[in-house]
């Protein structure tokens, strides 16, 4: 009996053994916590920053691009042309967001493989002019992908030209864009699912 006892003893040690074991490469696999904020995305009752569109036309140029609500995505598509401007965008109402809190915009989308721009204005002034912080981000086609964007690659630039500042202030968000600006001709469709800020956890 004593023996048998401690094999029972053993078995149950070697049980808890493992199942500590196991909780603790459960835990040590979770990824790290990250708060989110949903910016906008096209589900009813979701967030509305009312897009509108702006394409090259309005400096002379040829491409075409739009968007429509289809299925809770928000469909942008068009063509690029790049003897002109190049570009098609849609563009947010006026904001008013503070995102100090946070890391970077998040992007869940599909795409066609194609560079794309996520564009921030703030209050900030260029020679009295405002400017906007672009950064770009990469597409897998036909793929839906989350895309982290941080804050940090977001660099100020004025119609095109890069400038050597001043650096973005994420308490005076005042407008969203996206760009399809990657300086190559022909068709190109993205369906933008939602946007979020996020804040890498600890």
């Amino acid at each position: 009996m004593r023996f048998a006892k401690e094999a029972i003893l053993r078995t149950l040690g070697m049980a808890s053994l493992s199942a500590c074991l196991l909780c603790h490469s459960l835990r040590a696999e979770e990824p790290e916590l990250v708060n989110i904020l949903l910016l906008t995305a096209f589900e009813q009752d979701s967030p509305d920053v009312g897009w509108y569109v702006q394409n090259d036309n309005v400096m002379g140029g040829k491409s075409e691009g739009g968007f429509d609500i289809i299925a809770a995505e928000l469909v942008f598509a068009g063509n690029t042309n790049t003897n002109g401007g190049g570009f098609s965008s849609i563009r947010s109402r006026p904001l008013e967001l503070d995102l100090s809190d946070y890391a970077g915009i998040r992007l869940t989308l599909k795409a066609d493989g194609r560079r794309y721009t996520w564009s921030l204005q703030t209050d900030a002034r260029w020679r009295g002019r405002k400017i906007s912080y672009w950064a770009d981000f990469d597409t897998v086609p036909g793929e839906v992908i989350m895309v982290d964007v941080p804050f940090e690659r977001f660099l100020p630039q004025f119609r095109g030209f890069k400038l050597d500042g001043p650096k973005l202030e994420k308490s005076q968000i005042r407008e969203f864009a996206l760009y399809q600006y990657d300086k190559t001709d022909g068709p190109f469709e993205l369906r933008l699912i939602k946007v979020e800020a996020y804040a890498e956890g600890h």
